[in-house]
């Protein structure tokens, strides 16, 4: 259903953070776009889905629906791109990568437009390309940041650290406190790969819920 419309400078803020992390949360707009309530920030973006520039979507049930840019805010607001949809068995760790993201910026005080996702990447390469790209990028550390929920194969694993050991000054691993041998495996790679920093996902969870209720 379209209603009248005034496009704000917020909408823009929004698409473009929908765009970056592939989706968001209602939560995670009410932050990244610096709402005041959730109240106001639902009512905003129920405007937006009336007008046609976004959608929810929802795919897993416990999970609250997910905010898609649509192809008419991709032309309006002159996106770089739009994703459409997303691999069920990756939602939740997209969702904790966004997380991650709003942690690094109002713990570490790392700015926006420092902070680089792995979908920006990807378009930037080209969605041909295969290459392994870190979840996201403090680009003027040049570390990046790996949100790991599952064990891979260990050399596959291994690849992963010691490319990231070559191509970035550091390198920042999240993992569940609960997965005992990533954290063990990343325990044995930092004694020759000096610049891993192991962070638990409970703490960056932790941190982002009462960031959401404070703000």
């Amino acid at each position: 259903m379209s209603s009248n419309i005034k496009i704000q400078k917020r909408d823009f803020l929004i698409l473009q953070q929908i765009t970056k992390y592939r989706f968001l949360l209602s939560r995670q707009i009410k932050i990244l776009a610096g709402f005041a309530g959730q109240r106001s920030c639902d009512r905003r973006l129920k405007k937006l889905i009336d007008n046609g520039f976004i959608q929810r979507k929802y795919f897993i049930y416990g999970i609250s629906g997910l905010y898609f840019a649509t192809g008419k805010a991709k032309k309006i607001f002159n996106l770089d791109y739009i994703t459409k949809d997303v691999r069920i068995d990756q939602i939740q760790h997209e969702i904790f990568v966004v997380d991650t993201a709003i942690f690094f910026m109002f713990c570490r005080n790392i700015s926006d437009n420092q902070i680089i996702t792995e979908r920006q990447m990807k378009n930037k390469d080209g969605f041909s390309n295969n290459k392994h790209r870190p979840d996201l990028i403090i680009a003027n550390t040049n570390v990046c940041i790996e949100v790991e929920l599952n064990e891979k194969k260990f050399s596959t694993f291994e690849n992963n650290v010691k490319n990231n050991y070559s191509q970035y000054d550091g390198q920042i691993w999240i993992v569940p406190e609960e997965k005992n041998k990533i954290f063990e495996n990343l325990q044995e790679m930092q004694k020759y790969y000096s610049n891993i920093e192991l962070l638990k996902l409970e703490e960056v969870i932790s941190f982002v819920k009462e960031l959401y209720q404070k703000k």
